[in-house]
């Protein structure tokens, strides 16, 4: 195949390339995305299938030495498959076949020339996209690849001296008996890739491939030597997968960030979040709200606008201790009762017997009884409860002979506490009735 001829097909091919990725890059539909950030691979394309073809050389780009003085270019072609694992990087199955060539004309060396038939040359490789993150376009058409992994080749070369043919096919092995020479390979390589619509992309690339042997050419050099070729090539790569979604070769990681950060209902999920939380804080405010400072809030406080410095209980009513005058008020001990029960104790008769002699012995005299409750259950009910508690003691007098208009009932419920209202101890002295002569 003539040289020229070759630089003229690859120039032509990156032309179109480039033309039909202009109208690719002017196509809205082809920025789209249904996928989301830490969606994972599976919403993406992500398998790809490609065919290639170009020219092999036995030299590669960065030099070293040659068992010839003239190297040919000679056709190659081959397959890939690729995984692309993420945005920037993919796992790609090679495998191509062809010829490389070269001779010694010009030095008059022997071996005159060589031709080797390269049977086949399989390829696992890591794939870099250098160009997946772009902060200045939205979707890539252009980008640029670098490649590196291990090989296995398997070839057999022919070689001219003095006009003898030596073909090494079906003489290699153990046993002479093989068609090719097995070695494994380096290759490592770079690419661009031009995206012309969804599915399919147009490939260039070259590849320099390290031979681990010096029997590539049949030609063995000077020691120590290892031969190596080329493969710059030209293909398509056609995406695999359903067409709902994207392909993960093209889709922009930056872009797909700020499309989901810029996403409407996102915005609205934010917003009522904000919502959310103003209004929480107004209810802790609303909680924590204490007008007259006593430490309870306003919300729970039974007894608000208490002076300043006032001990209160647990609703914010003020504390009143007992004292000894508290406790035998009119020299008579507190009848007390059990919870949510106006029913006498026995252990309170001889109290009442003591307050009903000395009330018919003394016929000026008058009491006063003060019913009381603990602060359980709502203020209405605890009223009605003291009272009856009230009129229990009332009746009980009324019965062992004392006039029931020398005896006065007043009902105050859970307002004036004797004890904290926050502990049994201090409950139980607050459900009682105080007996007050006059």
């Amino acid at each position: 195949m003539n040289y020229s001829t070759i630089k003229k097909v690859v120039a032509c091919s990156l032309v179109s390339a480039v033309v039909f990725t202009a109208n690719a890059q002017d196509d809205p539909a082809a920025t789209s995305s249904s996928a989301k950030v830490f969606g994972g691979r599976a919403q993406y394309r992500t398998w790809s299938l490609g065919v290639n073809a170009g020219v092999l050389a036995p030299v590669v780009v960065t030099g070293g030495s040659n068992d010839v003085s003239n190297w040919d270019v000679n056709l190659g072609y081959g397959l890939t498959l690729r995984k692309q694992v993420g945005h920037a990087f993919g796992i790609e199955l090679g495998a191509m076949r062809g010829k490389i060539s070269g001779s010694n004309e010009d030095s008059g060396l022997q071996p005159s020339s060589f031709e080797t038939e390269l049977g086949y040359a399989a390829t696992i490789k890591g794939v870099i996209n250098v160009a997946t993150a772009d902060f200045l376009r939205r979707e890539n058409s252009v980008n640029f690849l670098v490649k590196a992994g291990y090989g296995l080749a398997a070839y057999a070369p022919a070689t001219v001296t003095n006009g003898q043919t030596l073909d090494w096919k079906g003489q290699v092995g153990s046993s002479g008996d093989k068609d090719y020479v097995k070695e494994a390979f380096i290759p490592v390589g770079v690419g661009i890739k031009f995206k012309l619509s969804d599915r399919v992309n147009f490939d260039l690339g070259y590849d320099m491939n390290f031979l681990d042997g010096d029997n590539l050419d049949g030609i063995y050099g000077k020691q120590p030597s290892k031969d190596k070729w080329s493969y710059g090539y030209a293909g398509l790569e056609f995406s695999l997968g359903s067409s709902s979604k994207p392909n993960l070769d093209w889709v922009n990681p930056v872009a797909l960030m700020y499309d989901e950060l810029k996403d409407p209902s996102l915005r609205q999920e934010v917003e009522a979040l904000k919502g959310r939380v103003s209004t929480l804080e107004n209810t802790v405010n609303q909680l924590s709200a204490d007008a007259d400072g006593d430490g309870v809030s306003d919300k729970f406080d039974k007894c608000p606008g208490t002076p300043a410095g006032t001990v209160v209980d647990g609703s914010g009513c003020p504390i009143q201790f007992p004292t000894a005058a508290d406790a035998t008020a009119g020299n008579y001990s507190n009848i007390q009762f059990e919870f949510d029960s106006s029913v006498l104790r026995t252990s309170s008769y001889p109290t009442l017997d003591k307050v009903s002699s000395d009330l018919r012995a003394n016929s000026s005299a008058t009491l006063q009884l003060d019913g009381h409750a603990s602060a359980e259950g709502t203020e209405a009910y605890n009223m009605n409860l003291s009272r009856d508690r009230a009129n229990s003691v009332k009746t009980y007098l009324v019965n062992s002979g004392v006039d029931a208009n020398r005896i006065s009932v007043t009902a105050y419920g859970e307002s004036r506490p004797i004890a904290s209202n926050a502990t049994e101890e201090g409950r139980v002295l607050n459900r009682r009735v105080e007996i007050k002569t006059k």
